[in-house]
């Protein structure tokens, strides 16, 4: 049966356990934590002035307040969860999943009496059907800031974040006003004013557009309901999260030159006319490289986020444009500790000179500046592409990202734009990449869009798998793929066709035997599958 807990707020929140969770005694606690390796998240506070510093124990506080807010979209009553597990490793192992189910090894649960986790999370009834939602067509159906609920009569209703969440949202309101009486920085200041208002009135575009037109701040903050990732049901709902940044200005000035050509790769992408005819905005394009000191919520749950390609809102991004945050430290983390790793073990020797962090952080880099060529309208009446996928837009998304980003950097290099090592670097750090990604499981959207491209790549030989185990790189035949796979998904993006998108997930968007015992080799070796963060003011020396 299901079980309910109800907040301060009067609102039951109900969660997947029956009679209550108890421990796993068959879920290897130990093994689940070696799949993350810790890393510190530190950067030089010496680039900070003085009111900025004293801006931190603000922003800290209101991305704690966001944890808080995802742990109940994930899950529903953390402390009843964490109390109920005796075993210290297990109990560690669900904070970094915000809930009782691996996010790395597709959602399955590790407790007993816990059952498979729910596609609307907690944002939706556990017990909620797509046929009773949809044939109720509630005002809010596909709103982005509300949570579904029953009445007594069980009949499903909507209620607003900000009054879902309201005293936790007053908190982190007030923190961010307070940050803000604090800031020296204009342009920061109204940014932190207009964020703190739209965290109670879900009302975000005016914070989204103060936060593009930011440019010489060092500080930086993003919060709220942002992603969409949380809800497999649908793809409507955002989950809350934070990241506190600070930027590198070198690096960023670096990078500024890449946004001018977007127009152009635009227009040559590898798909019929009408299929680019948007135009993205590359004078509001922004690149910039930052050192991420803390994640909260959404973001840090399970895989963790190494670019960051906001806002979201197609319309303000054709406007307005977006920012593509490169999150420097972590990239750097996961390239070290990860990624070389792995190349020594499915990498031919022969190409393993061309894994570089230069290349690492460059696809990285254009696969955030790519989520913004394509088209973000369907060109048959469908309505915005995330609308006609649904709950299929965000993997096909993500795999677009990739190819046209690597589709960027096969156009710069031969255009001399990009001088930075050579084109094979690219090639054979992204085969590296998708067996880094496709580690994190088809609970992602990430994991999945790795998998489709992989298994494409193997269709057409654009790697190939060596008697001993590693994988080479065909330049030529890569270059037909990438070019293949583009026309493909820009299609289905396109045409709305969620149909084909199923078909194509179907056909290509799981691991197949060979690929799954090349991917035991990285666990075999001990090659964790992703990072989990040591972060806050005591790892920054903050507090005393």
């Amino acid at each position: 049966m299901l079980k309910i807990y109800s907040l301060a707020l009067g609102i039951l929140l109900i969660t997947a356990c029956s009679t209550g969770p108890t421990e796993d005694t068959d879920y290897d606690a130990t093994k689940g934590l070696t799949t993350y390796i810790p890393v510190k998240l530190t950067t030089d506070l010496s680039q900070l002035t003085a009111s900025e510093k004293a801006m931190l124990p603000h922003l800290f506080a209101a991305a704690d307040v966001m944890n808080e807010l995802f742990w109940i979209q994930a899950y529903g009553d953390k402390e009843q969860l964490l109390q109920s597990i005796s075993n210290p490793d297990l109990r560690n192992f669900a904070e970094i999943n915000y809930g009782p189910w691996d996010r790395l090894n597709n959602d399955k649960p590790f407790l007993d009496n816990i059952e498979n986790k729910p596609p609307g999370a907690n944002i939706y009834p556990v017990d909620i059907t797509k046929d009773e939602f949809e044939e109720l067509g509630l005002e809010d159906e596909k709103g982005q800031y509300s949570m579904v609920r029953r009445d007594e009569a069980g009949k499903l209703y909507t209620i607003p974040y900000d009054e879902f969440f309201r005293p936790q949202l007053e908190m982190a309101s007030s923190h961010l006003m307070q940050a803000a009486e604090i800031c020296e920085d204009p342009e920061l200041k109204n940014y932190l004013l207009l964020r703190a208002q739209a965290l109670l009135s879900n009302s975000y575009d005016a914070s989204d557009i103060a936060w593009i037109n930011m440019r010489n701040n060092t500080l930086d903050i993003i919060i709220g309901p942002i992603e969409h990732y949380e809800d497999k049901l649908y793809n409507y709902r955002t989950a809350y999260e934070a990241y506190i940044l600070v930027k590198d200005k070198s690096w960023s000035k670096k990078l500024e030159k890449y946004a001018s050509y977007l127009p152009e790769l635009q227009a040559n992408l590898p798909v019929d006319a009408i299929y680019k005819q948007e135009t993205p905005n590359s004078d509001a394009a922004q690149l910039n490289a930052y050192d991420v000191i803390l994640y909260a919520g959404d973001c840090n749950a399970g895989s963790k986020t190494i670019a960051v390609n906001l806002p979201n809102d197609e319309a303000i991004q054709l406007k307005h444009g977006t920012r593509r945050s490169q999150l420097k430290n972590a990239m750097r983390a996961k390239f070290d500790y990860i990624l070389l790793p792995i190349s020594d073990v499915l990498i031919s020797e022969d190409q393993r000179k061309h894994i570089t962090f230069n290349a690492f952080f460059s696809n990285t880099m254009f696969h955030e500046v790519a989520h913004g060529l394509g088209i973000k309208e369907t060109i048959n009446g469908k309505g915005m592409v995330r609308e006609a996928l649904g709950e299929e837009f965000s993997a096909l998304e993500e795999g677009k990202a990739d190819i046209l980003g690597l589709y960027m950097v096969t156009q710069l290099k031969e255009q001399g734009v990009l001088e930075e090592g050579e084109l094979m670097d690219y090639y054979v750090t992204f085969l590296a990449g998708i067996f880094r990604s496709v580690r994190f499981g088809a609970s992602s959207a990430h994991g999945k869009a790795n998998m489709l491209r992989f298994n494409y790549f193997n269709q057409q030989e654009a790697f190939t798998r060596n008697k001993n185990g590693t994988y080479s790189v065909n330049m030529d035949k890569m270059k037909t793929a990438i070019a293949g796979l583009s026309e493909i998904i820009l299609r289905l993006q396109g045409d709305g066709d969620k149909e084909g998108v199923l078909a194509l997930m179907q056909k290509d968007g799981s691991v197949s035997a060979d690929l799954q015992q090349d991917l035991d080799k990285l666990s075999t070796a001990g090659i964790p599958v992703d990072v989990v963060f040591e972060q806050g003011p005591e790892v920054l020396g903050l507090v005393q």
